[in-house]
């Protein structure tokens, strides 16, 4: 995990030093600070994929990309078997499986993400991204916040919103959850 994380920063800096970027115009992009913004891209603190999506986005790469280090290929279409999307976790409990990462030009991100339980006392971390999101749970009880709205999403339940809304997530009932998230 700690690797996959290195690598990731490694390929933003790759990036910056590219496009003759400053990071305090990376941090700016993103709406963090430029030392949060350096900790990333020295693999020194956790990844937020909605930054890195800002990033990709904004200066026109992939976010395939950044996550994996591989430009996508396929442009018919790409097919992901059960279990064997490319992942990227970002901390210990809380891992993206990336289902469409060989499809070039897709119009959406779309990501298995897995969420360790932890205590429940503990603050919901939040981000926000450009453009909307869709999350369905497919195991698990998922409390989601978005903005002011906390809401609970049991198995097969879905919504649809505003990812520019501060959004945050948490396993419930000390069980881990899963669910489909499509970023558009």
């Amino acid at each position: 995990m700690e690797e996959a994380i290195k690598q990731i920063g490694e390929r933003l800096k790759g990036l910056r030093d590219v496009l003759d970027i400053e990071p305090q115009e990376v941090a700016d992009l993103c709406g963090i600070s430029l030392q949060a913004y350096l900790d990333m891209e020295n693999g020194e603190s956790d990844l937020s994929v909605s930054n890195l999506q800002k990033i990709a986005k904004h200066y026109g790469v992939d976010l395939d990309v950044l996550l994996f280090g591989e430009e996508p290929h396929m442009s018919s279409y790409y097919l992901t078997r059960k279990g064997q999307g490319q992942s990227v976790e970002r901390r210990k409990a809380y891992k993206y499986q990336s289902l469409a990462a060989g499809f070039r030009g897709r119009k959406a991100d779309p990501f298995m993400v897995y969420v360790e339980p932890k205590d429940d006392s503990a603050p919901v971390e939040r981000n926000s991204h450009e453009g909307q999101e869709f999350n369905m749970v497919t195991e698990g009880t998922l409390q989601l916040t978005i903005g002011s709205k906390t809401l609970v999403l049991n198995e097969g339940d879905s919504i649809y919103f505003d990812a520019t809304q501060p959004h945050g997530m948490r396993a419930l009932g000390n069980k881990p959850v899963s669910f489909l998230a499509i970023i558009f």
